[in-house]
């Protein structure tokens, strides 16, 4: 065995992983998480792990109940239809003003997001998500409103763990290819209908995957906020 990883390491793989975990749906939510359960698990100490949970907290992914811990953040079925809602209004928004003001340095940090389709397995889908977060991101920037690719980059990461359910690993490349050619023919409206087309597609998928499949797994209530 090495030497015990710093703080500053540790917190990070914690982050990492347990990022991924809740993304990939492995862990509930509502779920508790433990604090000396992951300390023990990660052998370090409460602080890197403490560390790690509050950056879940600032994505959107973990809840800091005062005196009662730690949980995976609960979504009602409301909010999520409102975050996609949102993230049509920011987004529409934004590729407008990008298919006008989009520079060459920029269609090439969106050509180069993607690594490729390596398969269906949770690191692959991990950094699909990871991928499909840049790119959305990077769009919102070249529209020069950097208050809106913030918001925008939030909401990102309250939906990651949704996103996945579109499972759209091969297609999302393809998607985001139609978006790059609109803008690099200027095409203000062939560049809207193309990110229409992809939005339209993951909310329908993520909404009838929610609805009819995974409701009791995630929580979702539609008649209360939690």
């Amino acid at each position: 065995m090495g030497s015990m990883p710093s703080d500053s390491t540790s917190k990070e793989q914690i982050y990492r992983e347990l990022r991924r975990s809740i993304i990939m749906g492995h862990r509930k939510s509502g779920e508790r998480l433990e604090i000396d359960d992951l300390r023990r698990s990660y052998a370090t100490s409460v602080t890197p792990v403490r560390d790690a949970l509050q950056m879940l907290s600032q994505e959107g992914l973990v809840t800091i109940k005062p005196r009662s811990g730690y949980f995976v953040t609960r979504i009602t079925l409301k909010q999520l239809r409102d975050m996609l809602e949102l993230r049509k209004i920011l987004e529409l928004a934004a590729v407008e003003r990008a298919a006008q003001l989009i520079g060459d340095e920029q269609l090439a940090g969106l050509r180069s997001v993607h690594a490729g389709y390596t398969g269906d397995d949770d690191l692959s889908y991990d950094r699909y998500t990871d991928e499909n977060r840049r790119f959305h991101v990077l769009l919102a920037e070249a529209s020069g409103n950097q208050e809106l690719a913030g918001a925008l980059g939030h909401l990102m990461d309250r939906l990651a763990r949704f996103m996945v359910l579109r499972r759209a690993g091969k297609s999302q490349e393809m998607s985001h290819q139609r978006i790059i050619q609109a803008l690099e023919a200027r095409d203000v409206q062939q560049a809207r209908q193309a990110l229409l087309d992809e939005l339209d597609l993951t909310r329908e998928a993520i909404l009838d995957d929610v609805i009819q499949e995974e409701a009791a797994n995630w929580q979702v209530d539609s008649a209360r906020q939690s």
